[in-house]
């Protein structure tokens, strides 16, 4: 039997929690409230995120806010050509002192792991997170350590600079919940990051607003977060035009409808509510199935793309507008 919550058993108490996590993170990042729920909602999802935009519009300083706020360790990872699977894993070395062979933990043995420019190091080293992401944990010379929880891995590229980099296979890609885009702020968020950063960087002075214990519950929560029959149908209606679509080699797969069903829940707990609404689907369509698409060379030519294809599968399909609340 499907557990179930009321509205009653979501606290005022919580609901502050997270406006309040929220007005922290934003009182670093301006202008970015979507990206902020869509991050977080990726947390409690207990899935991935890769951020695809030019250098400058705020990446890095979004991973260190989540982190600091949640009062989490966070680790940063240059990827490179030259950077090594153990770089990023940790490795066993001989300590002479001791006489015996002991861990050294790599970067990726921390709460919030940010893989900076992933595409910019080789497969072998790229391949080198996806234990981690899909199964928590890491295997060095045979012996398998856990990864501390939570684990959110936020990897960053440039789409710009293509030169020496090595694009993400469509496996990797995959094991990623959301693929986001922060843009460029308006000429209002500009002048405003221009004036908070005036006297210093407010990063300096985020404190944590929750404790690792909440942020567990949550995620267990999660998975309480009650949707419709006809939310459900409408969001596996989606995922299966995806693969309907003549301009596309490859549609979402079944990991993709568990994908956006997962980060739907998670979304729908980031704004308040216990059930999902179909905006909550729509919302995360294009973040969530994009990057799971795989288009025919012919529509690329055609100036086609994955994020446009979503959109006009979204504009085709009708939204369910009764018996949105279980």
């Amino acid at each position: 039997m499907k557990p179930s919550i009321t509205t009653n058993s979501r606290t005022e108490g919580e609901r502050l929690t997270l406006a309040t996590i929220k007005a922290n993170i934003s009182s670093v990042i301006v202008g970015k409230e979507k990206a902020v729920d869509l991050l977080l909602a990726a947390l409690l999802a207990a899935g991935h995120v890769l951020m695809e935009d030019v250098p400058g519009v705020g990446k890095t300083m979004l991973a260190k806010a989540l982190a600091r706020s949640l009062g989490l360790e966070f680790r940063r990872i240059q990827f490179t050509p030259d950077l090594l699977p153990s770089d990023v894993t940790g490795i066993n070395y001989y300590n002479q002192k001791a006489g015996e062979f002991q861990f050294r933990p790599g970067p990726v043995q921390a709460n919030i792991v940010l893989a900076d420019e992933i595409n910019r190091a080789t497969p072998r080293t790229q391949s080198s997170l996806l234990e981690a992401m899909e199964e928590r944990q890491v295997t060095v010379d045979g012996v398998t350590r856990l990864l501390p929880q939570p684990f959110l891995v936020v990897a960053t590229q440039n789409p710009v600079e293509l030169s020496g980099t090595f694009p993400l296979p469509e496996a990797q890609l995959d094991r990623f919940l959301l693929k986001l885009e922060m843009g460029y702020p308006s000429e209002a968020e500009e002048n405003e990051i221009v004036l908070r950063f005036e006297a210093g960087n407010p990063l300096d002075q985020l404190q944590p607003v929750v404790r690792q214990e909440e942020l567990l519950e949550w995620q267990r929560k999660v998975r309480q977060v009650l949707v419709a029959e006809v939310t459900r149908q409408y969001l596996v209606q989606l995922v299966r035009r995806t693969r309907e679509e003549t301009d596309l080699r490859y549609g979402a797969s079944p990991r993709g409808s568990l994908a956006l069903y997962r980060a739907a829940q998670a979304l729908a707990l980031v704004r308040g509510r216990d059930f999902v609404i179909p905006d909550d689907v729509k919302e995360l369509a294009v973040p969530v199935l994009s990057h799971r698409l795989v288009l025919h060379s012919n529509a690329r030519l055609k100036g086609k793309t994955p994020r446009r294809i979503v959109e006009e599968i979204l504009e085709e399909t009708p939204v369910p507008v009764e018996n949105l609340v279980p």
